[in-house]
């Protein structure tokens, strides 16, 4: 499929089987979140899957947008690893963590459909309470889950997933 059809096709997934995501599949998803560009190719971005019973039980304890999602990937970015620009005026604590790891878990996303696999976005989590409960280093830095699995009857797309602003109301030339 041609990328833009694939980005415009694509939906936040909110109805999960139990079917669980075959390892080849999973194996390509994540090797796409490995491979995208990060600043200065410092790579911060970690990957944490959650698909055991024990892990999911957990998981229903840092967020109610679970979704019954057989196989959760809590996307952090390490700390000690970003680049930092101290020359920026405007964002004084600029690091670019949470940025390649988003660049990190959208690409998954996008591989992830291109292989017919759902996904969902969640960042409805307290961070803190996600590094306790999954007991992550400090330096690990919660961004984003991102749910994958296959729909259930179900499915479907939600009608504002539809509803997008003109070009226009994105792009100004300077």
């Amino acid at each position: 499929m041609d990328f833009l059809d694939l980005a415009k096709n694509r939906y936040s997934e909110r109805f999960f089987d139990s079917r669980p995501v075959e390892q080849e599949k999973l194996d390509k998803i994540l090797e796409a979140g490995r491979v995208v560009p990060t600043a200065c190719n410092y790579q911060p971005q970690k990957f944490y899957l959650i698909r055991s019973e024990e892990g999911l039980i957990k998981l229903k304890m840092v967020t109610h947008f679970h979704y019954n999602v057989p196989l959760m990937i809590l996307v952090c970015y390490d700390a000690r690893e970003v680049w930092t620009n101290p020359g920026d005026r405007y964002y004084r604590n600029y690091n670019s963590g949470e940025q390649d790891a988003s660049i990190a878990a959208a690409t998954m996303m996008y591989e992830a459909e291109e292989l017919g696999v759902h996904t969902i976005w969640i960042r409805g989590f307290d961070s803190k309470t996600v590094v306790d409960t999954f007991g992550l280093p400090d330096h690990m830095i919660p961004v984003m889950m991102l749910g994958l699995g296959y729909p259930n009857e179900k499915a479907k797309a939600n009608a504002w997933h539809y509803k997008r602003k003109p070009i226009e109301d994105f792009v100004v030339e300077l």
